[in-house]
């Protein structure tokens, strides 16, 4: 994937000239013309990073498919805060399914399309966590397995937010939850457990797997455009800060997000077919102090005594990402 350097007219900030892209470099949401699939008028809770990446993706999904697209939506935050019965804010075909089923449901869809004839339809399934982790993993591996004809895009804010903060199998090492409270010797969620989808998307040999960050909008944009060219199971996977579940300002969201990238805790990559073919290089290297500071599930960590070992063993994973990715620019 290759896009025109962005040129900063503000030092010191993130501030961009869109205007000094090329006109099909510029992001979809600088655009009039953006279809607003996900519209005003929902109920998410302020600085929602998930309301952000839906936007984000269908609206850039819909811009690629040149606006056939018909989204299968499993139970949870986004479910919840966009449908309240018997009101709607998606401006797209869209099926809400059981929480664990929206990988078959769309599976369904894209038989149903493709008996029809309708090849210029494209199917999208889209969950937090929750629904694509834990209780819908076994119909999204079954989806993979069978290479079925569907973009799958997780929104992860890495709890079960919607049901009252409860630890999914995306939640990390030492966040504190209503189910992993933190209390004991090593306060907040185990280290050792939980499930990396991307990687085990990769596992499968699908076409297309991406990771993806609200704070990044030209490569989330980027992501969901490629995905959308290609014909198979494929599967994007986005960071969306959750200020309620994290114990952050809504102000943050974007910053948060920015943070894990910057610290490497949530590498940015493409993969095809099972071998990664791409990686965001990390522009401003921060220790995982920095990012996990401001959310108060990580409180804990900073009190009288700080948790020395436990931020040592989170920096480790975020070191280990950064070699295993490639996150560093090279310099002679």
């Amino acid at each position: 994937m290759t896009m025109q350097q962005i040129k900063f007219y503000q030092t010191g900030t993130f501030t961009v000239g869109n205007r000094l892209l090329d006109a099909d470099q510029r992001s979809v949401q600088a655009n009039m013309e953006r279809t607003n699939s996900l519209n005003s008028g929902h109920r998410a809770c302020q600085g929602c990073g998930e309301a952000l990446g839906a936007r984000y993706a269908i609206d850039a999904a819909m811009r690629a498919s040149n606006n056939q697209v018909i989204a299968c939506n499993a139970t949870g935050c986004l479910e919840v805060f966009s449908t309240p019965y018997p009101e709607t804010s998606w401006q797209i075909p869209w099926i809400h399914s059981l929480f664990g089923n929206a990988a078959a449901v769309a599976t369904g869809v894209a038989a149903a399309m493709k008996v029809k004839g309708r090849k210029d339809v494209r199917i999208i399934a889209q969950g937090g966590d929750g629904g694509t982790t834990d209780i819908g993993f076994g119909c999204l591996s079954g989806m993979f397995e069978r290479n079925d004809d569907v973009l799958y895009i997780c929104y992860d804010n890495q709890a079960y937010m919607n049901t009252g903060v409860q630890r999914s199998s995306a939640t990390p090492p030492a966040a504190r939850t209503a189910t992993t409270m933190a209390i004991g010797a090593e306060p907040g969620n185990a280290f050792g457990q939980g499930k990396n989808l991307p990687l085990i998307a990769m596992a499968h040999g699908i076409p297309y797997v991406a990771t993806a960050s609200v704070a990044y909008l030209r490569d989330l944009e980027a992501k969901v455009s490629r995905a959308m060219t290609v014909r198979g199971a494929r599967y994007i996977h986005i960071l969306v800060p959750c200020p309620l579940g994290w114990g952050a300002a809504p102000h943050d969201t974007i910053k948060l997000a920015r943070l894990a990238v910057e610290t490497g805790l949530f590498p940015l990559f493409e993969a095809e077919h099972g071998e990664v073919t791409s990686s965001t290089k990390i522009r401003r290297r921060v220790p995982v102090e920095d990012y996990l500071k401001p959310q108060k599930r990580f409180a804990h960590l900073f009190g009288k005594t700080p948790a020395v070992s436990t931020l040592a063993h989170i920096q480790e994973t975020a070191d280990r990402n950064i070699r295993k990715y490639g996150l560093l620019e090279k310099h002679d």
